[in-house]
């Protein structure tokens, strides 16, 4: 009789055990259901999105602008100006170059619509693997917004391997704040 009742409780037990193993797996997949993949060009957001309520909420920050949150006024401030970057090899505007070239070249990019005071720019090159190279910064004196220019000096860059280039032009706020990428130009190195 010892015996039966000890067989009794284990079986109870793996019962127990079995549905809190099936009861946290469809705890689980319910939560993991508003969680949704967030592709923003072609490159997956780390954080990804959730859906509440049938509306899908995204990560700002993931977008190329600049953010600023105001907690007293219960308001983010969201500023995506227009970059036109134009790549330029002596005076002919290029995207493409051979793999293993060393290119000398400067970015001449042109601002506006931007309604967010600035202290500084730059410009910098990504390589495939994500190793990034700055091209060349310069600090904003006073309030820069809405239109102007900055082209970069002339510059060498070994494209060693096949692949996409990135050059990017980033801001920064504040004389102590981060740069922000806020556009991006793709250079290919083809085979």
């Amino acid at each position: 009789m010892e015996g039966y009742k000890v067989a009794k409780w284990r079986k109870v037990m793996g019962l127990v055990m079995v549905f809190s193993i099936i009861g946290g797996t469809v705890i689980s997949a319910e939560s993991a259901k508003d969680q949704v993949q967030l592709i923003i060009n072609g490159e997956v957001s780390k954080d990804g999105a959730v859906v509440i309520d049938g509306k899908t909420y995204v990560p700002i920050r993931d977008f190329n602008g600049l953010v600023n949150f105001d907690p007293s006024g219960g308001k983010v401030v969201f500023d995506q100006p227009n970059v036109h970057m134009f790549l330029f090899k002596g005076d002919t505007v290029f995207g493409n170059v051979n793999k293993g070239n060393k290119v000398k070249f400067n970015v001449f990019s042109q601002i506006d619509t931007l309604k967010t005071d600035i202290s500084g720019v730059k410009v910098a090159i990504t390589d495939p693997a994500g190793n990034t190279k700055d091209i060349q910064s310069q600090d904003i004196k006073g309030a820069q917004k809405d239109n102007f220019w900055f082209r970069t000096s002339d510059f060498t860059y070994d494209f060693k391997t096949a692949g996409n280039y990135r050059v990017g032009f980033y801001i920064k706020e504040s004389k102590d704040g981060n740069y922000t990428l806020v556009s991006e130009k793709v250079i290919t190195a083809l085979n």
